[in-house]
């Protein structure tokens, strides 16, 4: 029974002496056999105690995991910790892109600023500015010279760190990357500093490539300028709408004032464009630019530029109103600058100043005559558009109108335009026929003619027989005018014409004596100013000196000693004449009231066109009429709306001047070349009285010389013997009028009247030299009775 209690189980003895291997079974104590077959209880407490410990220190294991890896502060860490490593990799990686399309840019050693393209400020005779012309549209102007409300309000609108930042703000340049990557609106997060880069150097295209390339280029710039150089080049460059770039040019087109004088309200609107030019421009929007006005101001005040009252006094202005487009007849004669300028100069490769003949009150007074003579009669007369040309004895441009509005057209009809001149062009063939030994009282017969398969007929068909040149050429008949060039010879006729400054091509045929010649208002007006100065000629021109921004001169004009083209003999015979156009014949409607004036009337085929070319001793004013597609008009005339005009800018243009006589208005006409004048004191005193030449009655006049196809060709010290007047040389040459300079280098400019009467104001021209000298001239009764 003892045995069957036993175990088993057989049980082998170890050996003392004996170190156990790691492959032994090893039996302690505990693992002893006692009893039933179970272990000793102290050993199985021993194990259950083990067993617990263990237990507890696996559970302390994981709660202490829990308690470190879980919770908020744990998730803090891990999202802190999975940031900076993201961080890494993406500056890694931005790191990398920066080098990649940095290596793609050229040094920067070779980096430089792209000029501003050039601009030409065009300015009147008194140095008011005329327009501003070139691609930006305005001149570059310097910080210091600007508004102290523009930049102010740039920087609170753009940049309002702009004078603490490095080029770039990180803030704003993540917000901008987050809102692209979202597709999110974009916000601006440029800085001054890098819309400046992209201005100068980048496209405008939104890329990431541009992004960097931006960066880059506003470390370099931040390096290379100051603050205010970058923020001068900030404002002179953007672009502020309606092809104005840079605030001066944005100033000139919106507010018709300098960048220099600006109000607050002004600048908070300039400020305000560049969010979107074209879209907040006043020209196309005033409300949505007071709108965008009125948030540069609450941002100015955030900033502390301006005070609270000062927000509400800008605020309750009025928005600003531009025109869509330039306005002003000046603008015609920015254009003829321009056209002028690059044959002067060559191109314009800096910013330049370009001085001028424009006197701005004539200019006002010119577009003024125009646009109330159309108003009133050109709608009912189906006459849509006219131009003017003034010019004083020199040839300088005084006033010029090309068109009746220059926001709708900008054609220039005086300038660009070529129409047939039509009885207008007669005074040339009547000097031509004076020079050739015809005189005023020379008798013509007025009857149907005909010259090979032509027959000039009158106006209204209506003929008079036998009547003196003078009165032929006051009442425009066009058969003795035909004969005259028959008689002269059209080459002579149109030698006079070049000579006296029409520059177009004609045709050597009788038809030129009515004006079938195309020419442009302003050679056709130049070409009349000889009879007004004394028979000098008067070369139009508008540009009287170039200078670039350090003031140097680049073209300087001489006009002062133009060549002779007339003998005062035949200018004296020719403006008696002419004045007879307007005192008895078809320009009556010209008439003024105190001034001794003379001209020519000029109509077209049709009434397509309608001309009126008079002078005083001090301006030469041609006006046209007419419309663009030659439709004819009512039967306008150049006796017509072109007098009317003529005579409403001439008043003006006169007012406050002391008049002064033409040359050989009322005295006797002159006699052929080579005759002697024998004048009496009674001949002194009726020319004097009567404003008329004396002569025999109609039954007495001579008969015309016998027709002449061709007078030989001669030189101009042949045609003119007599002594030229002051300031040309006395061995009988005349030289090209730019081969002079006025005596002491004297500058050209100050008007002078041809002879100063009793003092007063000096009237708007200059005849025959420089400021200062007289040429001879005919003395009248009058003038022995006034002291003269």
């Amino acid at each position: 029974m003892a045995s069957g209690s036993r175990s088993r189980r057989r049980v082998d003895p170890s050996f003392d002496d004996e170190r156990p291997s790691d492959d032994d079974l090893v039996i302690d104590a505990g693992d002893r056999i006692v009893g039933n077959g179970g272990r000793r209880p102290d050993a199985r407490r021993k194990t259950a105690e083990d067993t617990g410990a263990e237990r507890e220190l696996r559970s302390s294991k994981r709660n202490h995991k829990r308690r470190s890896g879980g919770g908020l502060f744990g998730a803090i860490r891990s999202l802190i910790y999975w940031c900076i490593v993201l961080g890494i990799w993406a500056g890694i990686g931005v790191g990398g892109l920066v080098l990649y399309y940095g290596a793609q840019m050229p040094a920067a050693s070779t980096w430089t600023i792209p000029n501003r393209p050039p601009n030409v400020k065009i300015t009147a005779l008194d140095g008011t500015l005329i327009a501003n012309r070139g691609t930006t549209g305005g001149e570059a102007i310097a910080l210091e010279e600007m508004s102290p409300f523009l930049p102010q309000a740039v920087m609170a609108i753009e940049d309002r760190r702009f004078y603490s930042h490095f080029g770039v703000d990180p803030l704003g340049l993540a917000r901008a990357f987050v809102n692209n990557l979202l597709g999110e609106s974009i916000q601006g997060g440029s800085t001054i500093t890098q819309q400046l880069a992209k201005n100068l150097f980048l496209s405008p295209d939104r890329t990431f490539e541009r992004k960097i390339q931006e960066v880059l280029l506003s470390f370099w710039l931040e390096h290379k300028f100051t603050k205010d150089q970058i923020l001068a080049m900030y404002l002179n460059r953007m672009f502020f709408g309606s092809n104005a770039y840079g605030v001066e040019a944005a100033s000139q087109r919106y507010f018709k004032k300098s960048a220099r004088d600006v109000n607050l309200a002004e600048a908070a609107t300039l400020a305000g464009l560049l969010k979107a030019p074209t879209r907040l421009s006043p020209a196309r929007d005033p409300q949505a630019a007071e709108a965008r006005a009125q948030v540069v101001l609450g941002a100015m005040r955030e900033e502390g530029y301006i005070t609270e009252e000062e927000v509400k006094t800008a605020m309750s202005q009025p928005p600003t109103k531009a025109r869509s487009y330039w306005s002003g007849a000046e603008h015609y004669a920015a254009d003829m600058v321009m056209d002028e300028v690059k044959s002067l100069i060559g191109d314009v490769k800096s910013d330049v100043t370009v001085q001028t003949t424009l006197d701005m009150r004539l200019e006002k007074d010119a577009e003024k005559a125009l646009t109330d003579v159309l108003s009133k009669e050109g709608g009912k007369l189906n006459a849509s558009q006219a131009a003017l040309v003034s010019i004083d004895a020199t040839g300088a441009i005084r006033a010029v109108v090309g068109g009746r509005d220059y926001a709708q057209s900008q054609f220039n009809r005086a300038f660009k335009a070529k129409r047939q001149p039509g009885s207008a062009f007669k005074p040339f063939v009547y000097a031509a026929a004076v020079e050739a030994g015809y005189r005023p009282d020379t008798v013509m017969m007025d009857r149907p003619v005909k010259i090979g398969n032509w027959t000039p007929e009158n106006y209204e068909n209506k003929y008079q027989g036998p009547v003196p040149l003078a009165k032929a050429l006051a009442e425009s008949l066009n058969t003795v005018a035909a004969q005259l060039v028959v008689q002269v010879g059209p080459k002579n006729v149109i030698s006079m014409a070049h000579r006296l400054g029409i520059e177009s091509e004609m045709q050597p045929n009788a038809s030129i004596a009515l004006g079938t010649s195309e020419v442009s208002l302003v050679e056709l007006t130049s070409a009349y100013a000889p009879f007004m100065n004394g028979g000098l000629k008067a070369t139009p021109h508008l540009v009287t000196r170039i200078t670039d921004t350090d003031g140097k001169v680049l073209y300087d004009a001489d006009f002062s000693s133009p060549p002779r083209v007339l003998s005062e003999q035949v200018v004296a015979t020719m403006n008696g004449m002419l004045s007879g156009v307007l005192t008895q014949g078809t320009g009556k409607a010209a008439r003024l009231a105190n001034w001794q004036a003379a001209g020519k009337t000029g109509t077209t085929q049709s009434f397509r066109d309608a001309i009126f070319v008079g002078y005083t001793s001090t301006l030469t004013t041609g006006v046209w009429f007419g419309n663009d597609d030659g439709t004819p008009m009512k039967k306008v005339t150049g006796g017509n709306l072109p007098a009317k005009a003529w005579k409403e800018y001439m008043t003006a243009a006169l007012d406050g001047y002391r008049p002064t006589p033409l040359l050989g208005v009322g005295v006797q006409p002159a006699a052929p070349p080579g005759e002697p004048q024998n004048q009496s004191i009674g001949d002194i005193i009726s020319g004097v009285f009567s404003g008329q030449s004396t002569g025999p009655s109609t039954s007495e006049y001579p008969a015309a010389p016998q027709p002449t196809e061709a007078l030989p060709s001669r030189a101009p010290s042949q045609e003119y013997p007599m002594a030229p007047p002051a300031g040309l040389p006395q061995n009988g040459e005349y030289r090209d009028y730019r081969e002079y300079r006025p005596p002491g280098d004297e500058r050209y400019g100050a008007p002078v009247p041809p002879a100063e009467v009793g003092g007063g104001p000096v009237p708007p021209a200059e005849v025959g030299g420089p400021a200062g000298s007289s040429r001879p001239r005919h003395t009248t009764l009058l003038d022995i009775i006034m002291g003269q």
